[in-house]
């Protein structure tokens, strides 16, 4: 009886105390967050509150701000038909490369998903866009549109100016951009729509369903987070354009591919008033703001997850 009440005895179980913690180990998450604290205050948000407070200030040539004028730059600015000008330059650029670039980056996924024997090859080259950066494409451009020994008026048989004729030089710009992005929206999408199931695309096949029926059925349903959020990618880098413009027309001809971006980099750099253009980048920046905000509230409304 001694040995059983002996073995079938339960030890008390002691539980451990938590430890208190020490105050290396309460600081120690934010030194971890110090250096990119130290990064975005200096590199972020030091120059942005700098950009507010010149924007209600008069500048000197070095960028220093010598006199509060209040409100008056930014009346100046949206009264300015030079301003005007190139916001209405930077909308239509904007709508020249965000649809056909959702467009043709679709088109190209359709190609590459199907398997074939030169899939493999339309991914290398549909993604090669991706590997170039703005400025040398840009360059390798200008040879192609150039007015005597480019290859485009080689192939049309025509003198024309692509860069110089201020009716189409914008149609131009635009082209090179939704080249230039023709990558990022290939990879993008593609992802996009390797991870449909095939259980669904298998399943329309029994019951009948032809090409375009599971392309607008199935595919596209399923592919709107990736078509939603390129698009909106497409809309912010075309805000933001600027090597190729620079590079292409400098802003011209007649300051009809002065967009916004070059716009204020030829009131800081070379009008040199700074002021100005801190009042276009916030201006800048608050349509970019509207337009994230607007992204958000369609979300739920266009996108389907499931």
């Amino acid at each position: 009886m001694e040995q059983v009440a002996k073995y079938s005895s339960v030890e008390a179980v002691t539980i451990p105390k938590p430890r208190k913690l020490n105050v290396m180990s309460k600081i120690a998450p934010y030194l971890y967050l110090t250096p990119a604290m130290i990064f975005f205050a200096t590199f972020v948000y030091a120059p942005f509150i700098n950009t507010i407070r010149m924007s209600f200030c008069i500048t000197n040539l070095r960028g220093e701000a010598v006199k509060f004028v209040g409100l008056r730059n930014y009346t100046e600015t949206i009264t300015s038909p030079s301003f005007l000008n190139s916001l209405m330059v930077t909308f239509q650029f904007v709508a020249l490369i965000a649809v056909p670039s959702i467009i043709i980056g679709l088109i190209l996924v359709l190609l590459a998903n199907n398997k074939t024997k030169l899939s493999r090859l339309y991914e290398l080259m549909f993604s090669a866009p991706m590997a170039i950066a703005s400025a040398p494409a840009a360059i390798i451009w200008t040879m192609i549109f150039h007015p005597t020994n480019g290859i485009l008026n080689y192939l049309v048989q025509r003198e024309v100016g692509w860069l110089t004729n201020p009716n189409i030089a914008i149609y131009s710009v635009a082209l090179v951009t939704v080249w230039l992005n023709i990558g990022i929206n290939f990879i993008y999408l593609l992802t996009g729509i390797r991870n449909i199931p095939e259980e669904l695309i298998e399943s329309a096949e029994v019951d009948g369903a032809k090409y375009f029926q599971k392309l607008f059925s199935i595919t596209l349903p399923m592919l709107s987070p990736q078509l939603f959020f390129v698009f909106f990618l497409n809309m912010i880098m075309a805000f933001q354009a600027f090597s190729q413009i620079r590079l292409l027309t400098a802003g011209g001809p007649e300051n009809t591919t002065n967009v916004l971006v070059h716009s204020i980099y030829r009131e800081a750099f070379f009008n040199g008033r700074f002021e100005m253009a801190s009042v276009q980048s916030l201006i800048l920046f608050v349509i970019m703001l509207i337009f994230t905000i607007v992204q958000f509230a369609l979300e739920k409304k266009l996108v389907h997850y499931q």
